[in-house]
């Protein structure tokens, strides 16, 4: 048993990773709600940032998580200040958004959707055994239609670029079409039914 599992759970976590606009949440979303939650969580790394970022700012947290303009207002305060915190301890928000999400390891399936430096992959790696690594592609074009606009001091810095060069996933959604990832996403949801 590595050293985070408690009573063998969680069975599986699936990590996802991907660029902004490539369509993580709207992945993760449907693969949870496939597998159900009596067995399945989804983890937001982003979330203890997000939950910290409201409470400091005032803010409603349920907006920083959605999609809308209020997370792309504070985007780059969140990261310049979670950046200085992971300096000190790279995997704090791993173990804060796991003891947020699932504190007593209740379920047999963790989705992490939003893994975005190597540091987060290590972590649950060197934690937690069965970690599969997905990466979601989508093409620029695909991006921009979905709202994404290149930012200087957001999309060039580890945040978004960390992993990259990686090129070890278990699986690589391209994400422009719904007919392009639904036989990855069908993989992985048959792959957790047998867990």
């Amino acid at each position: 048993m590595a050293a985070g599992e408690v009573q063998g759970r969680p069975k599986i976590i699936f990590l996802f990773s991907g660029k902004r606009k490539s369509g993580k949440d709207y992945i993760t979303d449907t693969i949870y709600n496939r597998i159900g939650l009596e067995k399945c969580v989804i983890i937001r790394l982003s979330g203890p940032i997000k939950k910290h970022w409201a409470q400091a700012k005032s803010l409603q947290f349920d907006e920083l998580l959605s999609d809308g303009q209020m997370k792309e207002q504070y985007r780059k305060a969140m990261i310049d200040w979670s950046d200085e915190i992971r300096s000190k301890d790279p995997s704090y928000f791993c173990r804060l958004a796991v003891e947020m999400y699932d504190p007593n390891h209740t379920k047999d399936i963790w989705v992490i959707s939003d893994a975005r430096r190597k540091t987060d992959i290590a972590w649950f790696k060197s934690n937690f055994s069965n970690v599969k690594t997905i990466r979601i592609e989508a093409k620029e074009c695909t991006r921009k239609k979905r709202g994404w606009n290149y930012s200087l001091g957001v999309d060039d810095i580890s945040s978004e670029c960390d992993l990259d060069q990686v090129t070890d996933w278990n699986w690589i959604i391209q994400n422009d079409k719904d007919d392009d990832c639904r036989c990855c996403v069908d993989e992985i949801v048959n792959y957790a039914q047998r867990i």
